[in-house]
């Protein structure tokens, strides 16, 4: 959102002689900011009945930009005053030289509130958390007498951003976070054991993620899979259908597919999407989007970290590639506009072109009669993650919570289960897209060139043909 205010924290930094550094920092140069972050955090662990994490963090800092074609100088500080930053433009200038650029036009303003300003850490109090944690415990063993271990999470934050831009336009966001697991262990009579977990939250208050409403359905969707985990069988191998659930599976659309449509990897020829804008890369039907203005999920944002609006942006429509994601430093270079999605972990990270909430729309099938359809392979509704090549699209999941299917009879569930193949081939092999879209609960964080963020993904229970099956049976 645009605010006339300057909000230098608890720093000596003056707006006007901030600006005029700034502008010096970037004189000859196409683009650059000064972004100002402060960050408070609380989060606290209990396993298996006892407090094993209990921390707070406070930082504050500022970094400095500055952009000239391809190159960016940058330059980051903890401390926030004029000294400081007088060094950081000393640094900044490097990138720029002799100059020649010309400055670019900044972020048109808006007044878009996708979600609160509140402090999540403020709204309970700290003996309040840890009694929640241990009413979490005690009820996930009282669900189950093959319950042996549970931990419990709680995580609270609020982050703060100032972006200061060359012409004198300032741009101010309070982003809140919270979000809550629970994970347990269940044992057979047999010494087995088996885990899950389930949890979520987005940019809200804490509120809501500590109401009994929200927190006991998580406990017994944790139970649920690793009671459904105790009785699995071995995972076959061999290339087959697969089926993929609703919601959190869109992960995979995320890896395999969504890092390959980022502007710098386009840009620079790395991407197996590269150069194939109007090009069908997907089924007819198939409708991609990265949408950052959902209201208080978690990879939402009221403006991304150079202060550009968020956008509902189509990447891929009816199986045709019509866009990528960019910052403001691959957007100019490639002559397209920014879309909202320059991101960076924190002030001492440069931004880059980065997802918020990635997803694929719904169709008209009937889940059911997707599965019905599938004569031999997986079902596939849950998953710890994944590795992709971004060069190729190749890309490595391992499931953990997946189902035996045959003649379209769910069977047996099984372990050990990991999904193999490449984003665009695997696009292309969309077979049914059911009418179920869903977003995940709330629990993702994507990593690219080191540094972490938080994103949201979804999609329809969807069919894909010809999938590598890693297992053992």
């Amino acid at each position: 959102m645009t605010d006339d205010r300057f909000r230098p924290f608890e720093t000596n930094l003056d707006r006007d002689n901030a600006l005029l550094m700034l502008q010096e920092a970037t004189h000859g140069a196409d683009d650059g900011e000064l972004f100002l972050e402060r960050r408070r955090s609380e989060f606290l662990t209990l396993d298996d009945g006892r407090i094993k994490t209990a921390s707070y963090n406070a930082s504050e800092g500022f970094g400095l930009r500055a952009v000239l074609g391809e190159t960016a100088g940058y330059a980051h500080s903890s401390t926030i005053d004029e000294q400081a930053l007088r060094r950081a433009v000393a640094t900044a200038r490097l990138a720029v030289g002799e100059g020649g650029g010309t400055l670019a036009v900044g972020p048109q303003p808006t007044n878009v509130r996708l979600y609160g300003d509140s402090d999540p850490i403020a709204e309970a109090s700290f003996p309040g958390k840890i009694e929640l944690l241990r009413e979490i415990d005690s009820y996930a063993r009282d669900l189950d007498r093959r319950v042996v271990q549970v931990s419990a999470s709680l995580s609270a934050e609020l982050q703060e951003v100032v972006v200061l831009r060359p012409d004198g336009h300032l741009v101010s966001d309070s982003r809140p976070m919270s979000r809550l697991n629970v994970a347990v262990i269940v044992e057979d009579a047999n010494g087995r054991r088996e885990s899950g977990s389930h949890g979520g939250g987005g940019r809200e208050g804490l509120i809501g993620v500590i109401s009994r409403d929200n927190w006991e359905p998580a406990v017994k969707e944790a139970l649920r899979i690793a009671l459904v985990n105790l009785e699995a069988v071995d995972a076959p191998a061999g290339v087959m259908d697969v089926v993929l659930g609703p919601g959190w599976p869109g992960v995979l659309l995320h890896e395999a597919v969504g890092h390959g449509l980022e502007g710098d990897f386009n840009r620079k020829g790395t991407s197996a999407f590269s150069g194939r804008i109007g090009q069908q890369v997907a089924s007819r039907g198939v409708t991609v989007l990265d949408d950052g203005t959902i209201p208080g999920r978690r990879g939402s944002l009221n403006v991304d970290d150079e202060g550009t609006a968020s956008g509902k942006n189509v990447l891929i429509e009816d199986g045709i590639l019509v866009g990528y994601m960019q910052d403001r430093q691959n957007a100019r270079l490639m002559g397209v506009a920014p879309t909202g999605n320059g991101r960076r972990e924190s002030y001492a990270h440069l931004p880059m072109p980065r997802m918020t909430n990635t997803y694929l729309t719904g169709g008209t099938a009937d889940p059911a009669s997707i599965l019905t359809d599938l004569k031999d392979g997986i079902y596939a509704v849950g998953f710890s993650g994944g590795q992709v090549d971004i060069t190729n699209g190749k890309f490595v999941f391992s499931c953990t919570e997946a189902y035996r299917v045959k003649n379209g009879v769910v069977g047996a569930p099984v372990k050990g289960a990991t999904l193999i193949g490449d984003g665009p081939e695997a696009m292309s092999q969309i077979r049914a897209l059911g009418n179920d879209m869903a977003l995940d609960p709330g629990i993702g964080v994507c990593g690219k060139a080191g540094q972490s963020v938080p994103v949201g993904v979804g999609q329809p229970t969807l069919m894909l043909g010809g999938l590598t099956v890693g297992g053992s049976a």
